[in-house]
């Protein structure tokens, strides 16, 4: 017995704290555990009752970097806090934290309520000049001892970051065969990708380009947590992520996320993982995954959707054009006191800057109409197209004639799918043992279901044939004409100049 060990911390419990660090060491590691839970009896030979010891395991699987999330450490400091414990057990000092942060308060308030720490080596007092060097110590090498183990475990993975080679998750539409990354041979699935980027390149748009995508019954594959491929609605979050994903142009991309310290509230965790700006990747490799696009189309798209967010005081973004009668929505800015205008439709529309009333309580600062505005700023377009308004309207038919046709050719390809599933599901149906009721009942089932999805293919496709094909724009002095209502039309009229 040690001669630290006094009647007080006697007539107080005894508690044996039990940590490992990932589920996978609390099913392999048994030994560990053994010599854990083994420390109950030397509490006893220390002259603990064995009523009086308590074994608290709830951070069974949880790492030791940080106490935000681990309950029984939290347990454990309120209890000695209020005088419950006369000593901690634990195999060494990493079980109890692997963070001086929260190794150090738990010295002090041990030291505070004369709470004794033991380990393997011995029996420690944090209250005493010795002890508490030693404990701290102990905790430091632990807190380093971390720090080797995580750079030992990233070195190797960096280096082969570096040239490329780490086998990150691929996204849907690439896999990886003997190491190699090539295209997925399913050509549904490249076209639907296809198709997605060039619709958003036409519409500028990820909520238009859901729309569009659910509007023609075209749904966009995704992969389940097994990695196995399966078709799903198109979301404005699914569209988001294959236009964001650089894999796509062709690039291998490793630390496109951080870790950032969070407000400890009790609710949230203690970091959580914010998304860097593109020029913050820490390693960009091109060239390195067969490609859907090229990175400048890549840069573009991140351009647009980053200008599409309405944040122009904070980040100066435009905002995505939006319908509307008045030409100039959501695009001017006031020559007075520099904020952004809004527009008022009541009394015939009207530009209004009234930032200053709204957020200072002051007399609006301009209110302008808008007629005359639009009027003027549709000639000064109309004149400044006007030498390469052919080329422009070519290049539009022609835009427009490849989407026309990558939405045909998509929709064939969802009859070609929808038709392969249900004959698959017929043949499933015709080989199963009539006698078998529930077996059967359930293919039909699903047969059924196969039929009603390619019958719905079948019926979007013939739909977009029945549709007339897009007139042809206008050319030379039409065009002018045509024009000239920009300032009583759509506000998206412009929508495609407000991005150059």
């Amino acid at each position: 017995m040690s001669e630290l060990i006094q009647l007080t911390h006697l007539k107080r419990k005894a508690v044996v704290y039990i940590r490992q660090s990932t589920p996978h060491q609390v099913v392999s590691n048994q030994e560990s555990l053994r010599l854990q839970y083994a420390l109950s009896q030397r509490a006893h030979d220390l002259g603990w009752h064995e009523a009086d010891i308590d074994v608290i395991d709830a951070d069974l699987g949880l790492s030791g970097a940080s106490a935000a999330h681990r309950s029984g450490f939290q347990e454990l400091v309120g209890r000695v806090g209020l005088s419950e414990v006369g000593m901690i057990l634990s195999v060494d000092v990493t079980r109890l934290a692997r963070n001086c942060s929260d190794w150090y308060p738990l010295l002090d308030i041990c030291g505070l309520r004369g709470c004794l720490i033991a380990d393997r080596d011995g029996v420690y007092d944090p209250g005493s000049a010795n002890g508490r060097l030693l404990l701290g110590l102990k905790g430091t090498i632990s807190e380093l001892e971390l720090h080797t183990i995580r750079s030992r475990l990233t070195t190797g993975s960096i280096a082969k970051a570096q040239r490329g080679e780490l086998a990150l998750t691929l996204p849907v539409g690439l896999v990886r065969d003997a190491g190699v990354v090539l295209k997925d041979p399913d050509m549904g699935v490249q076209d639907r990708l296809g198709l997605v980027f060039e619709l958003f390149l036409k519409l500028r748009s990820i909520a238009k380009v859901m729309r569009m995508l659910n509007a023609r019954g075209l749904d966009l594959p995704r992969r389940d947590r097994h990695g196995e491929l399966h078709w799903a609605r198109a979301t404005v979050s699914a569209v988001a992520a294959i236009l964001k994903n650089p894999a796509y142009a062709g690039a291998f991309v490793y630390g496109r996320t951080r870790m950032r310290d969070t407000t400890p509230d009790g609710r949230s965790p203690a970091k959580a993982k914010v998304a860097r700006p593109l020029e913050e990747w820490r390693i960009v490799v091109k060239d390195r995954y067969p490609a859907y696009i090229d990175w400048p189309t890549y840069e573009k798209i991140r351009s647009i959707v980053s200008d599409n967010r309405a944040e122009y005081m904070r980040t100066k973004t435009r905002g995505i054009p939006r319908d509307g009668d008045l030409l100039l929505h959501g695009i001017v800015w006031c020559g007075r006191c520099g904020h952004k205008m809004y527009v008022r439709y009541k009394g015939g529309g009207e530009y209004v800057c009234n930032h200053l009333r709204t957020h200072s309580g002051l007399p609006t600062c301009q209110h302008i109409r808008a007629e005359a505005v639009d009027a003027a700023v549709a000639d000064a377009f109309l004149t400044a197209l006007a030498p390469a308004e052919l080329d422009a309207l070519s290049r539009a038919r022609r835009a427009q004639s490849k989407v026309d046709g990558a939405l045909r050719a998509n929709a064939e390809r969802e009859v070609e799918r929808t038709r392969y599933a249900a004959a698959l599901a017929q043949r499933q149906y015709n080989r199963v043992d009539p006698d078998n009721r529930l077996v059967a009942a359930e293919l039909e089932r699903r047969w059924e279901s196969a039929l009603m999805e390619a019958r719905a293919a079948e019926a979007a496709l013939a739909e977009q044939s029945e549709q007339q094909p897009t007139a042809p724009l206008a050319m030379g002095e039409g065009f002018h004409r045509q024009g000239g209502g920009l300032g009583g039309t759509s506000a998206a009229n412009l929508g495609g100049s407000r991005h150059h």
